[in-house]
């Protein structure tokens, strides 16, 4: 391949990638906007539950072109169910968050996300981060507390638990990082199932047969949320991550959108600038992950010395 036609796949390579990242980022805002229509009708376990079935079936024939024992039987099995309480509880205080609360609230607080598992790497993984990185974590809070409003019209109980699930979803991410060595189709088929598991041991109390549209619905939420990943998790095989993750703030576009359309709810300015705040200091944030990764990298180059 000449360097030519190697510059020319390298960027079309980018491309898909970034209309990978688009379309997995407008697929879990759909995936969001499904779980805001229906917990009005139907518990959180019922969302769980089903959405993990439909999941779940999708997932069997990859599970069982790999193995069942190669995609469960795994090393660090507590990490593991704890990774599957994280999810759970995250995608109960969303569920829980978006029903008294507009998509586009819940979604810029969920976008604190970088920032949180940014400060929690510290005392968590070890990591060390610098005064910089430290300036954008603050940015970013101011902009959540914009966004919660504690002075003016606040509705405390939705919005702290959107925060709290906000808080557990990094956790998730943290605990990710360590299980970085395990597959895709493990990471996810545990989430599906374990999700699913919980949901269903409180479906006996909370059980609300639902039409067959809804189940439908239903059902589309696990479908959603898989082609999501897989969309994502695509997207970063094509392209750097310094490419693709930006794009990932579209999804506060497509909130604000489908309140719009759905809903008739229009962001505040309070919600703009919040959002803002938030994006601005996690793009700097991941900016400044890269630019450390990158010097890193080459000083081990460096460190090396010319191959004999």
């Amino acid at each position: 391949m000449t360097p030519t036609s190697a510059t020319s796949a390298a960027a079309s390579d980018s491309r898909m990638g970034i209309l990978m990242m688009l379309l997995g980022m407008s697929l879990f805002t759909v995936n969001d906007a499904l779980g805001k229509w229906l917990v009005s009708e139907y518990p959180v376990a019922m969302l769980l539950a089903i959405r993990s079935l439909f999941g779940a079936v999708l997932l069997a024939p990859m599970i069982w072109r790999e193995g069942v024992r190669a995609v469960f039987a795994v090393d660090r099995l507590p990490l593991h169910l704890l990774r599957v309480g994280c999810v759970t509880g995250e995608v109960a205080c969303f569920y829980w968050a978006v029903r008294d609360l507009p998509l586009a609230n819940v979604m810029t607080i969920y976008m604190a996300a970088p920032l949180i598992v940014t400060a929690l790497s510290v005392p968590l993984l070890g990591e060390k981060v610098g005064w910089r990185r430290w300036a954008a974590v603050l940015v970013g809070f101011v902009g959540v507390v914009v966004v919660l409003n504690p002075t003016g019209q606040f509705d405390p109980i939705p919005s702290l638990v959107a925060l709290l699930g906000t808080v557990i979803f990094s956790s998730g991410m943290i605990i990710t990082r360590l299980l970085r060595r395990s597959s895709n189709l493990t990471l996810v088929s545990f989430q599906t199932f374990g999700t699913g598991l919980l949901g269903a041991a409180a479906l006996p109390t909370v059980w609300v047969p639902p039409p067959g549209l809804d189940f439908v619905l239903l059902g589309a939420l696990g479908i959603t949320a898989l082609a999501g990943h897989a969309a994502m998790n695509r997207s970063l095989q094509l392209s750097p991550a310094a490419v693709v993750v930006p794009f990932q703030y579209v999804s506060i576009v497509w909130a604000v959108v489908l309140d719009l359309l759905v809903w008739g709810t229009a962001p505040t300015l309070r919600i703009m600038a919040g959002a803002l705040l938030i994006i601005g200091s996690g793009l700097f944030v991941f900016y400044r992950e890269q630019r450390l990764s990158r010097g890193a990298a080459a000083e081990a180059n460096s460190s090396l010395g010319p191959a004999e």
